[in-house]
């Protein structure tokens, strides 16, 4: 998801000023990245500039106006592609931690050590969405299930990779 595409569905919701869409960002969509005030006004900027939004209104502040945004024919339109395009499932095949394991392989190190570090890791992190599910509500419980079953997955192919080094060992070594 881009800050642009989720920006997009937040205006279509109803117009909002760039502070207001920062919080509503954060809330919905960055609550363990939340973005930087820069970030807000420069996706503004290039949505204005390609013509996805427009400025509805401008209204004096205690500051410097503050504008409010709304989404275009055009930002809607946009909206819904980005909601009908499936996520491109090819990235899982890019993995940090296979090519540690590879690169573990080729310089003599030892890739179980990796493996085992990389597990420690995930069930840490997993620890930590598990309490943090107990408290969230129901948009973070969802994320954090998301993220469960990834880490899960994550696992089994940490042991699964454990039961083939040898294998795989000879295969890059080959």
């Amino acid at each position: 998801m881009t800050i642009a595409a989720a920006f997009l569905a937040l205006l279509e919701e109803r117009p909002r000023h760039g502070y207001d869409l920062k919080g509503a960002y954060d809330r919905h969509f960055g609550r363990d990245r939340p973005l930087h005030h820069g970030q807000v006004y420069a996706t503004l900027s290039r949505l204005l500039k390609n013509g996805l939004v427009e400025v509805a209104a401008v209204e004096p502040g205690a500051g410097p106006d503050r504008k409010r945004y709304a989404i275009t024919g055009p930002g809607v339109t946009g909206v819904r592609r980005w909601m009908s395009e499936p996520e491109d499932p090819a990235g899982y095949l890019h993995s940090a931690v296979h090519a540690k394991v590879v690169g573990a392989l080729l310089t003599g190190r030892s890739a179980a050590a990796v493996l085992d570090a990389q597990r420690a890791a995930h069930l840490r992190a997993m620890r930590e969405l598990t309490r943090r599910r107990t408290t969230g509500d129901l948009a973070d419980r969802l994320l954090c299930d998301h993220a469960l079953l990834h880490l899960e997955a994550d696992l089994r192919w940490l042991d699964l990779t454990v039961t083939r080094l040898d294998e795989l060992a000879a295969a890059v070594r080959g």
